[in-house]
């Protein structure tokens, strides 16, 4: 069968049909009012019975339709393609008790053939097309005329008829066509920024290969000046501010090595299994205190801004860096300590990292931190994007503003773990 090819072809055509069951109910409402009033006040000899049948059918199949559009969640290319059909067949039949094509209702053959080639293949949009021909063609030569004995008056009606047809399939094909195309606007809006977010992506995941094939490269390296350097804190020569020094490098080299131990365990993996729950304030005082240790010169301060215990957070290591990164970021901005700040709530929780620099820049906060830093003497630049794209793939959300008394402020929520 001919039609086969479009009831094989699966597509969301929900919202589709849903302007398909509201259209259709208008246009009973005005065949109903057209029939009932027909005989009466208009002294149209149209024949009641058979039409009103034909109009409860019609009711009937659409109040089905609209049962479906209220109870789904999509719709199939198969069953607009039928609903589709329905209506031609109808309207042929309608128009068959009415005059056959001198009946001005015949032009309302034309809105599905458009509601076809907005919504449907080119095959079914054949199909459909070759359906509403036939049938009108069909009405040229079969029909039950009506018997009107006036052809002036005939003639005026007819007019008056096809002028208001007009009307009613000009303002149905506009409403489509203005619905439909703000879909279409919609959806390429969303499949821009599905795109915008697999290019971060993926420029994320290509930094976690060159950050895992630098930590396996810095790994012997760090080995060989922590073993030096151990050797040197042993020697009996040096003097107390050698060996002091010595002391601060030993720190600062298994600092190192932790950091590169953190970027192994987090190269290539989006996900970590296992990931242990901590109190939220123990952890990020944690966090705070590894972060002075690699920065000695920095200060900061943790302010609790909830009351009673704080709720479990999971230490996932990207979290983790991200919160260095926002660190990072904020010391390198100014010397003056920071303002760690965690709050929440019975549904988020929310870290404040805040300095008394100058702010953010004005590009940045126009990106929204999509963008990254532009590089400097202490980075790369990157770390904004590498921390946005971590707190996104944890459910969360970070926020950039500068507050009005000075200074920049990099908001994290997250959602609360459920027990």
């Amino acid at each position: 069968m001919a039609i086969l090819p479009c009831t094989n072809e699966n597509a969301d055509h929900l919202a589709n049909l849903r302007r398909l069951v509201a259209g259709r109910w208008v246009v009973l409402a005005i065949l109903f009012l057209v029939v009932l009033m027909g005989p009466g006040i208009l002294d149209i000899p149209v024949p009641q019975p058979p039409l009103l049948g034909i109009i409860a059918v019609i009711a009937l199949f659409n109040a089905i339709a609209q049962w479906r559009v209220l109870h789904s969640q999509a719709a199939s290319t198969g069953e607009l393609f039928t609903q589709v059909l329905f209506d031609i067949g109808a309207l042929s039949a309608i128009v068959f008790f009415s005059g056959g094509a001198t009946n001005p209702l015949v032009s309302l053959l034309l809105p599905p053939v458009a509601v076809a080639a907005l919504t449907l293949p080119a095959r079914c949009v054949a199909a459909v097309s070759a359906m509403a021909i036939i049938a009108y063609s069909l009405l040229m030569l079969y029909f039950i005329p009506l018997p009107m004995a006036d052809a002036t008056r005939a003639t005026r009606l007819h007019l008056i008829g096809m002028w208001l047809i007009f009307v009613v399939s000009t303002a149905m094909i506009g409403w489509l066509i203005v619905r439909m195309t703000r879909q279409i606007r919609e959806r390429d809006a969303e499949l821009a920024a599905t795109r915008e977010q697999a290019l971060r992506d993926e420029r994320v995941m290509a930094m976690g290969t060159l950050a895992a094939g630098a930590a396996h490269e810095l790994g012997t390296p760090l080995g060989t000046m922590a073993l030096l350097a151990g050797e040197l804190a042993n020697d009996p020569s040096l003097g107390d501010a050698a060996r002091e020094d010595i002391a601060l490098l030993r720190q600062q080299i298994g600092v190192c090595k932790q950091i590169i131990t953190g970027l192994s365990r987090r190269a290539g993996a989006e996900r970590l299994d296992n990931v242990e729950s901590v109190p939220a304030d123990r952890w990020l005082d944690s966090l705070r205190q590894h972060w002075h240790a690699a920065r000695p010169q920095a200060g900061s301060r943790l302010i609790i801004a909830s009351d009673g215990s704080a709720p479990s957070i999971a230490a996932d290591p990207r979290l983790e860096q991200a919160i260095l990164n926002l660190l990072n970021n904020a010391a390198n901005a100014t010397p003056r300590p920071l303002d760690i700040r965690l709050s929440w709530c019975s549904e988020n929780l929310c870290i404040d990292i805040r300095d008394h620099g100058p702010g953010f820049p004005s590009e940045i906060l126009a990106t929204g931190g999509q963008s990254s830093f532009p590089a400097h003497e202490r980075g790369s630049g990157v770390g904004l994007i590498l921390t946005r794209t971590a707190i996104e793939q944890l459910g969360g959300r970070l926020t950039l503003f500068n507050p009005d008394d000075g200074g920049a402020l990099a908001r994290i929520e997250l959602p609360r773990a459920k027990p």
